[in-house]
């Protein structure tokens, strides 16, 4: 794996770990049923709520900077 690529994911690592610390959780919609009676279409869409865990958070951090002090040597 060449530099520019480590560093690449040393930086999403760090902002993915900063996002999860800023936010704490996240949430989506996902579409789990869907029904079409005759000419009527009927349709669930959950909610979910994820918490992302801050050990998870810190761990992304460190991580990444880990690859962008040790990704620059050679």
């Amino acid at each position: 794996m060449n530099r520019n690529a480590i560093v690449i994911v040393a930086v999403v690592l760090i902002a993915l770990g900063a996002f999860g610390l800023a936010r704490g959780k996240f949430s989506y919609t996902e579409e789990t049923h869907k029904a079409n009676i005759g000419s009527i279409e009927l349709s669930l869409k959950d909610k979910e709520t994820v918490a992302v865990p801050q050990w998870l958070s810190i761990g992304a951090i460190a991580a990444g900077a880990l690859l962008l002090v040790f990704g620059r040597r050679k």
